[in-house]
């Protein structure tokens, strides 16, 4: 039995709150390539895909957004970020839809905060991608990878949202181990997750 959730607008597309599931994906183009990308967007949206996300993983490929979704409007898209801050910055003035952030690998508080207050002044969502192989140090030496890390730092990320007022959160936990990844589902959807003061 689904679980009611937090709506949360991504584009035209509700996600969450008894929405039906949308159908997502990612391209595996070079987002550089700005025609080989809106190729596969567009086959991706013919084939009844509903929003699409795409690596961003450098100052060109934030660049390549804005031609991207000029070219795709009907599509939201979601700006995939790693370890630089600046990109998500850069797709968010490109018009993306969404981020997608492993605050795990983007660096200090200060940065996730900058990217949050860009994000919610454009209304833009943030999906909190939570990856057991990029854990924070002092997690991984806590738990090891395991789900009551990944919960605790998914959890510790939406404390740092939520003291800036922005709730527009979609929370991802991933692990090579789906009986891990699942787990930590189910801790972080229990009503005895507790928010820590990070």
């Amino acid at each position: 039995m689904r679980k009611n959730t937090r709506p949360v607008k991504v584009g035209k597309i509700t996600i969450g709150g008894g929405a039906p599931i949308s159908v997502q994906s990612m391209t595996n183009t070079d987002t550089r390539d700005t025609a080989a990308t809106v190729r596969q967007i567009k086959e991706l949206a013919a084939a009844g895909c509903e929003i699409v996300r795409l690596a961003v993983v450098d100052k060109e490929a934030a660049e390549a957004l804005k031609a991207i979704k000029a070219q795709c409007e009907a599509v939201p898209l979601v700006a995939d970020i790693h370890f630089d801050h600046r990109l998500a910055l850069a797709a968010l003035e490109a018009g993306i839809d969404k981020l997608r952030l492993n605050p795990g690998n983007i660096g200090s508080e200060i940065k996730v905060r900058e990217v949050v207050k860009a994000a919610q002044a454009r209304n833009v969502p943030i999906r909190i991608g939570v990856n057991s192989g990029s854990l924070e140090k002092p997690l991984l030496e806590k738990y090891g990878r395991t789900a009551a890390a990944m919960v605790e730092s998914a959890l510790g990320h939406i404390g740092i949202f939520e003291r800036l007022n922005f709730n527009d959160i979609v929370v991802s936990l991933k692990s090579t181990d789906i009986a891990v990844t699942t787990k930590a589902y189910e801790q972080l959807s229990s009503p005895a997750s507790v928010i820590p003061k990070w």
